[in-house]
C-alpha cells in the first residue's frame, strides 16, 4: 500500500446487522479507506468478529458506543428505519462530514431533504457533488435498473408487472416468524403484494426520467428459500424490436461499470457477493421481458453505499468493489 496515499476515514453507526457486516467487510478491504469505528450500543466492547464471524482473521476491532466525528470523513448509517432521522435531528454533525444513509429515511424527495438519491446509474453527477446520500432500497435498485433505459427513452406506455424473489437476509438479522430456517427452508410466500414500500422511490425515479409516466406498477414481492440475492422478472408492452431494446439498454449503461447486459439467460449465482446488476431482455409478442438480478446486501445495500462513497470522494468507481461471485 502507498503510505503517502490520503486515506478516507470512515465510521459506521448501527454495526450489528447483515448490511453492516457486509459494509465492514468491504471497507476493511478497500485500499483507500481506514475504518475508524463501528458504533453499536448493545455490543460496545465486544469484538466485531463476535457478531460478524466471517471477519475472523481480518480485524481485531471492537464495537464502541463512542462517536468520534472529528476523526472521520464519512459516516455510514446502518440503522433501523426512522433512526437516522432521529439521530440527525438530535445531534450536531460537523460540516465536513459526508453522510451515507442506508435506511429509508431520506429516499423520498421532500421540502428540506438535502439528501441525493444514491442510485449511481441515475444520479451519478449529483452524487459526486453531494455530502448527503440516501442509499436506495434493494428491491428498488433491481427493479429500477430494469426500467430506467425505457423511462429515459419515454417508452413506458403501459402498466408494468413485476415479480421479484428475495433471500432471507433481506428481512434483517433479527429472527422473525418468516425468516427463521425451519419456516423459510423448502418454502415460498408472497408479502406486501401491490403495496411494498419501495414502490414510492421506484415511481419517483421513473418520473425523474419520464415525467408523464403514471401507470400502475403491479409489484409482487416473494420470500425465497435462499439467503442472498434478488431476482426480478418484469414485463410490459413494448412496440420496438428486441434489437431496439438491447441498444437502448447498452447505450444507457455504457458508463455504468456495475450494470451488465447479458445476451444469454441469467441466474442469481452470477451476482451473489458482487456489486453487479445483470440484466437480460427478451421479446414475446408485444411484451418486453426484463430479467434483473443483484445481491441484496451488496449492490442492494452496502456495495452501493461504497460506490456512492467512491463518487463523493472522486475515486475510481470500482475501487474496493471488484468482487467475484462466490457461488462458483
Amino acid at each position: 500500500m502507498d503510505k503517502n496515499r490520503t486515506m478516507i476515514k470512515a465510521g459506521i453507526i448501527g454495526g450489528a446487522g447483515y448490511t453492516a457486516g457486509e459494509l465492514i467487510r468491504i471497507l476493511l478491504n478497500h485500499p483507500q479507506v481506514e475504518l475508524v469505528f463501528v458504533n453499536s450500543t448493545s455490543n460496545a466492547g465486544n469484538k466485531l468478529t463476535d457478531v460478524h464471524g466471517g471477519l475472523l482473521g481480518e480485524t481485531d476491532m471492537n464495537f464502541t458506543d463512542q462517536l468520534p466525528y472529528d476523526k472521520i470523513d464519512v459516516l455510514f448509517f446502518c440503522t433501523a428505519h426512522g433512526d437516522t432521522k432521529k439521530f440527525l435531528d438530535a445531534n450536531d454533525i460537523p460540516n465536513h462530514l459526508k453522510i451515507i444513509d442506508l435506511s429509508t429515511d431520506y429516499r423520498h424527495k421532500a421540502e428540506g431533504n438535502k439528501f441525493v438519491y444514491g442510485l449511481p446509474e441515475l444520479n451519478k453527477q449529483e452524487i459526486k457533488q453531494s455530502s448527503y446520500v440516501a442509499n436506495p432500497g434493494c428491491f428498488a435498485t433491481a427493479i429500477q435498473l430494469g426500467l430506467l433505459p425505457l423511462a429515459k427513452a419515454n417508452k413506458l406506455t403501459s402498466e408494468i408487472h413485476v415479480n421479484a424473489i428475495t433471500g432471507s437476509t433481506g428481512a434483517g438479522v433479527k429472527p422473525s416468524a418468516t425468516s427463521h430456517f425451519s419456516w423459510r427452508e423448502n418454502n415460498i410466500s408472497v408479502y406486501k403484494a401491490f403495496e411494498h414500500q419501495h414502490l414510492t422511490e421506484i415511481k419517483q425515479s421513473l418520473n425523474q426520467l419520464q415525467a408523464n409516466f403514471g401507470e400502475d406498477i403491479n409489484f409482487i414481492p416473494v420470500r425465497g428459500n435462499f439467503t442472498r440475492g434478488i431476482f426480478v422478472s418484469t414485463y410490459l408492452n413494448y412496440d420496438g424490436t428486441i434489437e431496439d431494446a438491447e441498444k437502448l439498454y447498452k447505450d444507457y449503461y455504457k458508463d455504468s461499470p456495475f450494470t451488465i447486459i447479458s445476451d444469454k439467460n441469467i441466474d442469481l449465482k452470477q451476482v451473489v457477493n458482487t456489486n453487479k446488476c445483470v440484466l437480460h431482455l427478451e421479446k414475446h409478442g408485444n411484451k418486453l421481458l426484463i430479467l434483473s438480478c443483484i445481491d441484496n446486501l451488496v449492490k442492494g445495500a452496502s456495495g452501493q453505499a461504497v460506490h456512492n462513497m467512491n463518487l463523493i470522494f472522486g475515486l475510481e468507481e470500482t475501487i474496493g468493489l471488484n468482487l467475484k461471485a462466490s457461488a462458483f
